[in-house]
């Protein structure tokens, strides 16, 4: 594994938001669902394609918080845009565990 400098690390922005709307991606080519996440008046709606079908239903998602890149260029999965990428996890069997805050806190703020 490469180091890299705390300037280098600045340049990642991670950032919490809400999920406000989840879908089945039935044309993805692994299992997943699309989210459309609010990260604040700054950042605003974002799209994102989450391979998180093994723990997560898209009704499940709606409302939850979760964390993610919000500067990486957009990324077309298959006819979906998206346009953060969602963190999170594999647990034992390799499934994505999402990455989400402890207690709720306004969206939109930076990971330190």
């Amino acid at each position: 594994m490469d180091n890299l400098s705390f300037d280098e690390f600045l340049k990642v922005d991670i950032r919490v938001g809400t999920v406000t709307r989840a879908e089945s991606f039935p044309e993805a080519r692994k299992p997943a669902i699309k989210l459309w996440v609010d990260f604040g008046g700054e950042i605003g709606e974002k799209k994102s394609s989450a391979q998180i079908t093994a723990h997560y239903t898209p009704e499940a998602m709606v409302g939850r918080q979760v964390m993610a890149v919000v500067n990486f260029p957009p990324r077309q999965i298959g006819p979906f845009m998206s346009e953060v990428l969602v963190l999170g996890l594999p647990d034992a069997d390799g499934e994505i565990v999402l990455i989400e805050p402890g207690h709720r806190v306004p969206d939109g703020g930076r990971m330190h």
